[in-house]
């Protein structure tokens, strides 16, 4: 179960709190609703609940908190908005990249993709999905690590009464199974029709903590719903009689033959009808929009039709809930038929009405996970792999860095006076990088994109982006992406020197060791900087923009410093430390030893090894921060 305690945000200015002292419970086996208009603050209290947002209060999952939960993605299923991830990514490979980060097996994705129904779209990109289909990949997103509970923000927005429905069917179900299910809507019939107990928010605070039976008899309006092929001389009728009795009744046409009676009942309504020869299709009771009531809201008068609303939410217990649940689970029979007409005429007239929309018959839900990782669910190689090879953002970034270092090469070589080394790297003087490193650095940068746009990694405080098993995996894939960058960009200078101005160009330099140590060092370390740098600011643009202040304003800082005025200097440091350390190396290992010492005292090696050093301090220290928490 869910137990929220004085959930209240921080203040913004001179404006109230979003959310000002909220305590709720939602039960397990039972759908809670946070019901509101917009602005009434649902969003920010699941924010809240889910640590997303800063403020004050507690929320208890099961007893915990979720910062005490070692890994909370399975304990809690999340979706807030649309379906958060790259475009470019397929609806199958964004499954199993949550499949790596849940450390759940990789079958899971399409068992959740037979579930919700997306096994035609399984290679479809997340930017070509309907609106329908990102609700049901949200679900399915959320089911995907088999949680005790769901929290979802208006999962029904934008969807038709047939998605909808198929929506709380499922919801329905997981709470059948033994889970907790709290979403949030703005529409109250809806409430009353899909849940349980209704929590009404409303600017910021608890107004209503009810039984949806209760809310429905004290907040929502009762009414009679009428069909008749003269609905609009019947209204007439019944606006008349009502003036003539001094009554309150209120006619609403609800277009087509369909009215909406409020203030009468279905006695009085027939037998004006009655009196004046009018055909009537359909005669019910109902609250709101949500169907006839029968036995879910304890009416006194019985209804003489069923509608989709009326099979959707039933007495905790109750034998119609079973059959929704049944329903819901591909257990049930044939759907529920139309209206039944209030005369055998009637009946034969009721063929030739528009017919109603029912809901799909639903799949079972996803079997159990019997396969559990130990120690960790987290398997961040294999998380980070899947990330980087699911779109086709580093692929097409390789491409015009490659494309960008031959046309540059080509250009400096016809120009001369660039050394051989800057022709293969295509670093012109006048650029602080090469395109080989800009484009490490980019690709760096991305690392961290998923986790931020994603509520279920973001959620997992534990895990994602926090924790030092993912960021090793991410600093060793982007290495080896940097690391055949920088091969890939110097093979395909040198081939396009050959071809365009003959061998001469493209003869591998004597200190060709060193250099490819600098080289190296240089677009690894890039890559290495806008992963720490993303990491630490959450912002792919300041992953980026770390890689450009290293040779923009650190290498002159070094500079500076170095080239300073001192009492005592440091001279022949290297020649010592070479004596002491580098000599005592067996197999040769002093060369390599020399070569990475080397490029350390450049000034751009320098600059790049001093900002490694303090955006992994910064990661490291934000990490300890988390977890103390």
């Amino acid at each position: 179960m869910i137990q929220a305690f004085g959930l209240t945000s921080n203040s913004r200015k001179d404006l109230p709190p979003a959310v000002d002292d909220v305590s709720f419970e939602a039960h397990a086996g039972r759908v809670t609703v946070l019901l509101g208009a917009q602005g009434a603050g649902k969003t920010t209290a699941l924010r809240l609940m889910l640590e997303l947002q800063q403020g004050r209060g507690i929320t208890y999952f099961r007893g915990r908190p979720l910062h005490r939960i070692a890994h909370p993605s399975l304990e809690v299923g999340v979706l807030l908005g649309d379906v958060p991830g790259h475009p470019a990514r397929t609806v199958r490979g964004h499954l199993r990249m949550l499949c790596a980060a849940a450390g759940v097996p990789v079958r899971r994705a399409d068992e959740v993709l037979e579930v919700v129904g997306l096994v035609s779209l399984r290679d479809e990109r997340l930017a070509t999905l309907s609106r329908g289909m990102d609700r049901r990949l949200g679900l399915g997103c959320a089911l995907l690590p088999d949680p005790h509970t769901l929290v979802l923000d208006d999962p029904a927005d934008g969807l038709s009464t047939r998605e909808s429905q198929w929506l709380y069917g499922m919801l329905r179900a997981h709470a059948d199974q033994g889970g907790t299910v709290l979403f949030t809507t703005t529409d109250p019939k809806e409430a009353a029709r899909a849940a349980d107990r209704v929590v009404t928010l409303e600017k910021g605070r608890l107004v209503a903590d009810q039984e949806a039976t209760e809310f429905a008899r004290t907040r929502l309006r009762p009414r009679v719903a009428v069909r008749s092929p003269h609905a609009a001389r019947l209204a007439a009728l019944l606006t008349k009689e009502a003036r003539t009795t001094r009554r309150s009744v209120e006619v609403v046409r609800e277009g087509g033959n369909r009215l909406s009676v409020y203030g009468s009942t279905c006695a009085d309504v027939g037998e004006t009808a009655f009196r004046h020869g009018i055909l009537v299709h359909q005669l019910a009771d109902e609250i709101g929009d949500m169907g006839p009531v029968a036995e879910r809201l304890s009416s006194d008068t019985a209804a003489t039709s069923d509608t989709p609303g009326a099979r959707q939410a039933t007495q905790p217990g109750g034998t119609e809930r079973q059959a929704a649940a049944s329903q819901a689970t591909g257990e049930a029979g044939t759907p529920t038929p139309g209206p039944t007409s209030t005369s055998e005429g009637d009946e034969r007239r009721a063929r030739c009405a528009e017919p109603l929309e029912t809901a799909d018959p639903l799949s079972p839900l996803p079997p159990p996970i019997s396969v559990r990782s130990a120690p960790s669910p987290l398997r961040p190689l294999r998380y980070e792999l899947r990330r980087a090879a699911g779109v086709g953002t580093g692929f097409v970034t390789g491409a015009a860095v490659l494309v960008t270092s031959a046309l540059t090469a080509v250009l400096l070589a016809g120009l001369g006076h660039t050394p051989q080394p800057r022709l293969l790297a295509a670093w012109p003087r006048e650029l602080p990088l090469p395109p080989a490193a800009l484009g490490a650095g980019l690709l760096g940068a991305l690392a961290f994109g998923d986790e931020f746009r994603h509520p279920a990694l973001a959620a997992d405080r534990g895990t994602v982006p926090r924790r030092l098993g993912l960021l090793a995996a991410k600093l060793v894939v982007a290495a080896a992406t940097a690391l055949l960058l920088a091969v890939l960009t110097v093979g395909c200078d040198a081939e396009v020197l050959y071809l365009v101005y003959g061998r001469e160009l493209a003869e591998v330099p004597a200190d060709w060791l060193s250099l490819s140590a600098s080289w190296t060092g240089l677009v690894v370390g890039c890559a290495w900087a806008g992963v720490l740098a993303a990491g630490v600011f959450r912002s792919t643009t300041a992953g980026l923009a770390a890689v450009v202040t290293v040779p923009i304003l650190v290498v002159p800082l070094v500079q500076k410093v170095l080239a300073g005025s001192s009492v005592r200097t440091a001279a022949g440091f290297p020649a010592r430390m070479r004596e002491v350390l580098l000599l005592q190396w067996p197999f040769g290992g002093e060369r390599y030893l020399s070569a990475v010492a080397r490029v350390i005292v450049q000034p751009v090696g320098g600059a790049l090894a001093l900002s490694l050093t303090a955006l992994l301090s910064a990661y490291l220290l934000t990490t300890l921060r988390s977890r103390a928490r």
